[in-house]
């Protein structure tokens, strides 16, 4: 199936009943469960390192970073392995850089790739409080309910990049 501009392809997987996507352009590959190397002093959400090809790859359980309970591996756990796009804010005067944050991400299972059109993005529902939702980059409306695309850039701080960065 071709895409047009009109529509974006992601990557689709679950955190308990829940239902998120990330760009497919951002997922390198898809493996299964492994646990990681710990690091100590890291946050709780930072599994450890992975090898990946010869590479530490600091892994996360995106559960605990999102407030859930923490990830119970079972034979459907997987992880995906991103390339995250991350803004270096520089020192002032100079322009902004950008780098590649290569991370594990734990998903309770992994689904499909799928197309979203554009129209069908909605923007994340304002609930009338505060809450922090500018890790979401947009909601998809399904029959079964929602998928939330994450913007795993917003989603980590730069404090927890810069760990993440010296973790690996």
């Amino acid at each position: 199936m071709a895409t047009t501009s009109q529509e974006a392809q992601f990557v689709t997987f679950s955190l308990g009943e829940e239902i998120f996507a990330v760009p497919v352009e951002v997922v390198r590959e898809i493996l299964d469960y492994a646990e990681a190397f710990k690091i100590p002093n890291g946050p709780d959400y930072l599994l450890g390192l992975r090898d990946v090809r010869g590479q530490g790859v600091p892994t996360i359980d995106l559960r605990l970073k999102l407030g859930m309970s923490k990830t119970v591996p079972t034979s459907h756990t997987r992880v995906l392995v991103l390339d995250i796009p991350m803004e270096n804010r520089p020192a002032e005067g100079r322009p902004m850089e950008s780098r590649l944050l290569t991370l594990g991400l734990v998903a309770d299972r992994v689904f499909e790739v799928t197309p979203f059109r554009n129209d069908q993005i909605e923007a994340a529902p304002d609930i009338g409080v505060r809450w922090r939702s500018d890790y979401i980059s947009g909601v998809v409306r399904r029959e079964t309910g929602f998928v939330v695309i994450v913007d795993l850039a917003r989603l980590l701080s730069r404090e927890d990049a810069s760990a993440l960065q010296s973790a690996a």
